[in-house]
């Protein structure tokens, strides 16, 4: 048995947090404390903030703690989407499910458990909700308090231009921040809501591991949560109409974590759409069409992941005259709306839905809003990384993208296999591609496929915020071993090609003079 897609035990207060164990009952005293008093207004604030999710926190501590007079108004749970339903419990699963996989493989290392692991789902959820309980604190309600910001629970609402209003009192500010984030998209499709489903907010409210498990959507949410609960012992059906999985990452790099995931005993369903879905008493039925041909597939629990959609109802942007559209709140390139006094960041706003790119955002509102800045967002250099096993990480440009535009590059890949620390390690299955301008070698873009790959990929997002060039990866000292040594080699083969049979042979002739 499994929660639905509102779980029974969820908090009363419509936040979808279950059960109300000791430790989501610790997380709702942070996050939205039932016996909060919203504060009287302090006449005109610098700076109103719409949303404590990650965006609106760090843009309302930014500004008060540089002697801003600020609001910031949540009606949902602070600490947004990341500490409640995304980042935090996510990677709390992956990590109890890695450890199950490193059990299964031990023997590659001569150490033999004696058998299957035990996994005690309720255990693994039980430690997910301790954890997050623990993080709660650093986003609460009475943290930000303390910090001279007056918190208001409650639904916001512009009630013009200069106003918003909240609990029936009116705030009136200089300038505003809307940072509402998003929510999980839900297809339309016949049957599904009647049937029930799980979405990336519910599905950490489980309470026992579902036996079969159909996942919607094989973009970086799909996959992580699709080979977490292969893992944890679920029958794991990964469907997308899309002919392979996380499309917008380079193609040999998600063919890797494709292989990885079908090892894992995840099946995979490409190339395949959702016709419709009902429910039968074993489960629920999805009728999946590829091409012209039409299957059946059983499972006891749908987890959609389909993408996002930015939470822009209900904020009354049309008495504020904010422009916006289906993609979310328009903003220009220094991130102030129709509205000159208004400004948005993180998802409601940026196609980059990141918990690291809303607060990069956050920070650049803070200048602008409140200081006559001129930061824009689009020179910002943005990694990103999905957390399977191996991870893959990405910053910068892709091949097609510089060949779309003209620019001619160089490709330097170097496999993991060729690693010490990562042979070592057992962490063969992974790459690095390192793209660059061909006259140069000024870094455009990198995708790196290890199992660290997020804690690696910054070396290169640094080096690329200060016009870094490969040569430099040459004249870095990696610490041996470790894997971060993939790009030492990178840099190293890079040297190599640019060694062309003129230059060889013109050093050759020097350095026999020289003898």
């Amino acid at each position: 048995m499994t929660v639905a897609t509102t779980p029974p035990s969820a908090d009363p207060a419509g936040h979808d947090i279950g059960p109300l164990d000791e430790h989501n009952r610790a997380l709702l005293r942070h996050a939205h404390p039932e016996d909060w008093t919203n504060p009287t207004p302090r006449g005109r604030y610098n700076l109103v903030v719409i949303g404590a999710g990650t965006a609106g926190l760090v843009a309302a501590a930014g500004a008060a703690g540089l002697g801003g007079r600020v609001a910031l108004v949540e009606r949902r749970l602070m600490g947004g989407d990341c500490l409640n339903f995304g980042c935090v419990p996510s990677k709390a699963l992956i990590r109890a499910a890695r450890a199950v996989a490193d059990i299964r493989r031990a023997g590659k290392w001569g150490v033999h458990t004696g058998g299957e692991p035990r996994i005690e789902f309720p255990a693994v959820m039980k430690r997910m909700r301790a954890l997050r309980a623990r993080i709660a604190p650093h986003d609460s309600a009475q943290r930000f308090a303390s910090l001279g910001i007056d918190v208001f629970l409650g639904t916001g609402r512009f009630t013009g231009p200069e106003t918003l209003g909240v609990d029936g009192r009116q705030l009136r500010f200089a300038r505003a921040c809307i940072a509402t984030g998003a929510r999980p998209a839900e297809p339309g499709i016949p049957g599904l809501a009647e049937s029930g489903f799980l979405t990336s907010e519910t599905v950490f409210s489980l309470t026992e591991l579902p036996r079969r498990l159909a996942i919607l959507g094989a973009g970086p949410i799909g996959c992580e949560l699709a080979q977490t609960f292969a893992r944890f012992g679920s029958t794991v059906h990964l469907i997308d109409v899309a002919d392979r999985l996380l499309g917008r990452e380079d193609r040999e790099a998600a063919e890797i974590v494709q292989a990885a995931l079908e090892q894992d005993g995840v099946e995979l369903r490409l190339g395949y759409g959702v016709v419709r879905v009902e429910r039968t008493t074993k489960g629920k039925r999805l009728y999946l069409r590829c091409r012209d041909a039409t299957e059946a597939l059983e499972a006891d629990d749908i987890l959609v992941a389909t993408g996002r959609a930015p939470n822009i109802e209900d904020l009354g942007l049309d008495a504020a005259g904010v422009r916006f559209d289906e993609r979310g709140v328009s903003v220009n390139d220094r991130l102030r709306t129709s509205n000159r006094r208004i400004y948005a960041a993180g998802d409601v706003c940026s196609a980059y839905k990141f918990t690291h790119t809303a607060d990069a955002l956050a920070r650049i509102v803070i200048q602008n809003a409140l200081f006559f800045g001129r930061a824009r967002a689009s020179i910002l250099t943005v990694p990103w990384c999905t957390y399977t096993d191996p991870e893959i990480a990405h910053v910068g440009a892709y091949e097609h993208e510089t060949a779309a535009r003209g620019i001619a590059t160089t490709t330097v890949r170097v496999e993991m296999k060729t690693v010490d620390r990562a042979i070592l390690d057992g962490d063969e299955g992974g790459v690095a591609k390192i793209l660059a301008e061909k006259r140069g070698g000024r870094i455009l873009g990198a995708t790196l496929v290890a199992r660290h790959a997020g804690d690696m990929i910054s070396e290169i997002t640094a080096l690329m915020t200060r016009g870094g060039r490969l040569k430099d990866l040459s004249r870095t000292i990696h610490p041996y071993p470790t894997q971060a040594e993939v790009f030492k080699r990178a840099g190293d083969l890079y040297a190599r090609m640019s060694l062309t049979p003129l230059v060889k042979r013109m050093l050759g002739t020097i350095l026999a003079w020289r003898r």
